[in-house]
């Protein structure tokens, strides 16, 4: 038999690894959301008693079986600062499908893309905004970005649960995609000449990806050169910078009222 090509190889043993892979949530708001969401696939409930009754009754059809742990000795493997409120779950990351599906949501769609943001806190906050506003995906690098973890999802309030957080190997490849899809690819630069507002009025009826890097270093520079328009936010004074966070709200706010 002849031995199988060694990308093939790889490929599959990555494929096993995210079979194997889980992860804790915690805290009521993001438990809650997470075991009435039909797609998480839950594995493990630890409880307490106190807990488990505020979770009224989003364990029907579930085939859980809580473990009552006590409050002193919380019994899920949790980082010690966690903030659970006395409940944790075991799940499996959601599965969104590849992203020309996910992003495929007409001309008026609007996608998030992150350039190695990695702190968990901002992409719950831009998980956040991107569900309000309606977006069809936030996307993210696989390497030097936040993954999905209990932080994040904490963070995001329950968005995690609704809202599509892809992670891709190579950005600026997921922006070429795009691309090729119709999507016009705005950077925020805070040094760019032209304003968010300005460039939006001119891609009325046409989806938008909105390209964010992390604070500080910003976009890379290949990032930058994939971009179609590079656009800042325009603010009262000459100084100062917005959160990452912040900058996505404002930007899906204008993407759509351009």
């Amino acid at each position: 038999m002849a031995k199988k090509p060694v990308w093939v190889v790889e490929k599959e043993r990555a494929k096993r690894a995210a079979a194997r892979e889980t992860l804790w949530l915690f805290g009521l708001h993001a438990v809650r959301d997470a075991l009435t969401n039909p797609r998480r696939e839950a594995l493990r409930l630890v409880v307490t008693k106190n807990a488990l009754d505020k979770l009224g009754d989003v364990l029907g059809g579930r085939g859980l079986e809580p473990e009552i742990s006590d409050p002193r000795k919380f019994a899920a493997p949790l980082d010690p600062g966690s903030v659970h409120q006395g409940v944790a779950l075991e799940v499996r990351p959601l599965d969104w499908g590849p992203l020309e599906e996910v992003c495929a949501a007409g001309p008026e769609a609007r996608v998030v893309l992150l350039d190695r943001v990695s702190d968990p806190h901002n992409v719950g906050a831009v998980l956040r905004s991107a569900e309000v506003f309606g977006a069809a995906a936030v996307i993210g690098v696989q390497r030097h970005a936040a993954p999905e973890t209990g932080a994040l999802a904490k963070a995001a309030s329950g968005a995690l649960e609704r809202q599509p957080y892809l992670r891709v190997s190579n950005l600026s490849a997921a922006m070429e995609s795009l691309r090729d899809m119709g999507y016009l690819l705005v950077g925020l630069a805070g040094e760019a000449e032209a304003e968010i507002g300005a460039v939006m009025a001119g891609a009325r009826g046409r989806p938008v990806a909105l390209v964010l890097g992390a604070e500080g270093p910003g976009l890379r520079e290949k990032t930058r050169e994939t971009c179609d328009d590079l656009v800042r936010i325009g603010a009262a004074g000459g100084f100062g910078s917005l959160n990452v966070s912040n900058a996505a709200a404002i930007a899906l706010y204008a993407s759509r009222s351009g």
